[in-house]
């Protein structure tokens, strides 16, 4: 079969400016409660895009962990390739493919990482085998076969046996700062609606439509 045989036209919904919510996470929040009423599997799923110093880039899906006013959080291995990139090259950009709504959300900014309290404060929410795991996972290294990562967790599950288990030094959060927010819809005849919050310096949100 053809891939340009793929086609679909879409149809559910439009958006206008006057529909639009004050700033850009309030807008977030809406979008995201209707993709969860929609029951979109895992509507926190998002492709995360890096790049080195150099601009080579790579791209990944991870998890939404948290948004406030302050932006977007996610939770990583600091040794990562993804970690590795933000260390060089503190930007990023997020995009939320909610297909089934026709809809699309991106983000870009400068990212930084969490406080280690506040990493702390997520890792120990997290379920027991998942903190093993932050331990047992040297993300991004090449191992030897999948017996690595099992005889170390197991090994790490004897010693921390009755006990809390430490937050990684080399684990914790980011949060991305958005310049940048884009709500994507999409319409007939490609003609797609894009809404463009962007950040002034005066740290006021504007609204740009964007043509398709």
């Amino acid at each position: 079969m053809s891939l340009a045989d793929l086609r679909k036209d879409y149809s559910l919904a439009g958006l206008l400016e006057k529909d639009l919510a004050r700033d850009p996470f309030r807008q977030f929040e809406k979008w995201f409660q209707e993709a969860e009423a929609a029951k979109i599997h895992e509507p926190n799923a998002m492709t995360l895009a890096t790049a080195t110093r150099e601009g080579h880039p790579s791209a990944r899906t991870v998890l939404l962990k948290g948004l406030d006013g302050r932006g977007f959080v996610f939770y990583s291995n600091y040794d990562s390739r993804k970690g590795r990139d933000l260390s060089e090259n503190p930007r990023a950009s997020l995009l939320f493919p909610w297909l089934a709504l026709e809809r699309q959300v991106t983000v870009e900014g400068a990212i930084a990482k969490l406080t280690r309290e506040e990493s702390e404060a997520y890792f120990h929410s997290r379920p027991r085998a998942s903190q093993l795991g932050a331990w047992v996972s040297q993300q991004s290294a090449i191992i030897s076969g999948r017996a690595v990562l099992e005889d170390s967790l197991k090994a790490l599950d004897k010693k921390y046996a009755g006990a809390e288990i430490p937050l990684p030094p080399n684990w914790g959060g980011y949060r991305v700062n958005p310049e940048t927010v884009e709500f994507w819809q999409g319409r007939r005849s490609r003609l797609h609606d894009r809404l463009r919050y962007r950040r002034e310096k005066s740290g006021d949100w504007i609204v740009e439509r964007l043509s398709p």
